[in-house]
């Protein structure tokens, strides 16, 4: 029997303009899900534990089956020689936005790395991850799954020539607390990127500017997250929302549990993830703050997980 862990994710700044070539900043959950793997009877066996917002598994069914054959390709596995079973179970609960599929890729990776015995490098595994992950979802930024392998706090910035990505970690004193809000919706990946892609060759002058817009932002948030400056931190959050509203990411349940956040307390709260639905991330620094954040947005009837982010 061999196990792996894939560390949950959530996107501060940069979801969508990061396919483009610009920085984002993401962060490992405290959340993680964890793929056994065991000799199996016939072929691959697939059971999936994970908890989930209603209807997620059945929607993303093509992709998680997707991701499956990419890691047996990847991994070279000859399944009627070596039948395989693979488990998921772990305490992430999968919803659009929170780097589910990546989670998956990443534990699944790991696992099978331990039972192959391939003494396979973190970027190795990241590299299957990724793999795992475009097989899915179309054509990855490669955030999620980097986000899910390393943890932290993540600066990542895709080359668009096909080089190395830029890669760097973040370390803070001591993890953060969120909120993360659900909608209660999910959607697919590829359609929205996609979507997103039609607009801009529609409106490049538009795009150009807010591109300009977010780098500059980007920027900022950067300089304030290696400061711990968790208020300017949470205005720049607010700022990128703001951008994604403009691309056509956001929704009105996302924008409505935004106001929730920020009328209760919390220092900053912006979409993350796919958007159009998904999960709303709220910045709370303390307990007692994160669970006046989290209180509210029940009250208003979202579905609320209290967590942290920076986990190494």
């Amino acid at each position: 029997m061999a196990q792996g862990i894939g560390f949950g994710k959530t996107i501060l700044f940069g979801e969508h303009f990061v396919v483009y070539g610009l920085p984002a900043i993401a962060a490992a959950l405290s959340d993680f899900t964890e793929a056994t793997v065991v000799a199996g009877t016939k072929g691959l066996e697939f059971i999936d534990n994970r908890p989930e917002t209603p209807g997620y598994k059945e929607t993303k069914k093509e992709e998680i089956g997707c991701q499956l054959s990419a890691l047996v390709k990847h991994f070279n596995l000859d399944l009627e020689k070596k039948p395989l079973k693979i488990t998921l179970s772990g305490n992430l609960v999968c919803a659009s936005g929170i780097g589910a599929s990546a989670a998956l890729a990443a534990s699944i990776a790991r696992a099978l790395n331990e039972e192959l015995k391939l003494n396979l490098s973190d970027e190795e595994v990241n590299q299957a991850a990724f793999a795992a992950e475009c097989a899915g979802s179309g054509p990855a930024s490669g955030i999620d799954n980097t986000c899910s392998v390393y943890g932290g706090f993540i600066i990542f910035e895709k080359n668009l020539q096909g080089g190395k990505n830029r890669i760097e970690i973040i370390k803070v004193k001591k993890p953060v607390e969120i909120v993360l809000a659900n909608s209660g919706t999910t959607q697919e990946t590829k359609k929205i990127v996609a979507d997103v892609k039609a607009l801009k060759e529609k409106k490049p002058k538009e795009f150009e500017k807010m591109f300009s817009d977010y780098s500059k932002l980007c920027n900022s948030a950067i300089q304030a997250l290696k400061k711990e400056d968790w208020k300017k931190v949470g205005a720049l959050m607010g700022k990128n929302h703001g951008l994604l509203q403009k691309i056509t990411v956001s929704c009105k349940e996302l924008d409505k549990m935004q106001k929730i956040a920020l009328n209760a307390g919390a220092f900053g709260a912006k979409l993350t993830g796919t958007g159009r639905g998904g999960l709303l991330i709220a910045l709370t620094p303390g307990e007692k703050l994160q669970e006046k954040v989290a209180n509210a947005l029940k009250k208003a009837g979202f579905a609320c997980q209290k967590t942290k982010i920076g986990i190494e």
